[in-house]
């Protein structure tokens, strides 16, 4: 279907441009949401006697997500979820965790300007961006912890996971002798607990 765009466009175009996509790309989300029109006559014409209006209505609405902007970019957020010791969490971060997160601490965002390339599926540090407006996105930090305690490390630029497993595998060494048979028990051993049976 031929349309003409009400509005910038990621992967599409900007304001004016007449531009051919799936009908039901434009049925569903482009025409009920009033970011575009039909490419027809009549709507051409219309167009044309709006468009300074409606370039005028966007420069003031792209203003106004600039000045919302300060108050956004470079937030960071932390949640807390329950996770394996792997790091995967119990289901994933969701838009609106994130939103009323940032919401809660004055952000003044909707779910729809949320722009996740992927679900959070781990604990860390996740760049995520927000699109306040068509030509304005800013980057905020998500923090998925464990704990509040992990949050901190993580903030601080520490890689959780990577330091619990070093910590995991410096926790136990064996005692090896490499001339031992398969299965002998080690000399010193053998007299330590001898010693210690004597003891008793």
């Amino acid at each position: 279907m031929e349309i003409i765009l009400l509005e910038r466009i990621e992967k599409l175009g900007t304001i004016g441009d007449v531009v051919n996509v799936k009908d039901g790309y434009a049925r569903n989300y482009l025409l009920p949401n009033k970011k575009a029109l039909r490419a027809n006559e009549s709507n051409r014409k219309v167009f044309e006697a709006n468009r300074a209006k409606i370039e005028a209505e966007n420069a003031n609405r792209r203003t106004d997500a600039q000045g919302h902007a300060s108050n956004v970019e470079g937030k960071t957020v932390a949640l807390i979820r329950a996770a394996s010791n792997s790091g995967q969490l119990y289901g994933s971060v969701s838009v609106r965790d994130i939103v009323d997160a940032l919401n809660a601490d004055g952000a003044n965002l909707s779910k729809a300007m949320i722009v996740l390339e992927r679900p959070i599926k781990t604990i860390g540090m996740f760049d995520v961006r927000v699109a306040l407006h068509p030509e304005v996105s800013v980057q905020v930090k998500v923090n998925v912890a464990r704990s509040p305690d992990e949050a901190e490390q993580q903030a601080a630029g520490v890689d959780v996971l990577a330091a619990m497993f070093e910590q995991d595998a410096t926790g136990f060494t064996e005692a090896y002798d490499p001339n031992a048979e398969p299965g002998e028990i080690p000399a010193d051993l053998i007299e330590a607990a001898a010693e210690g049976s004597d003891e008793a």
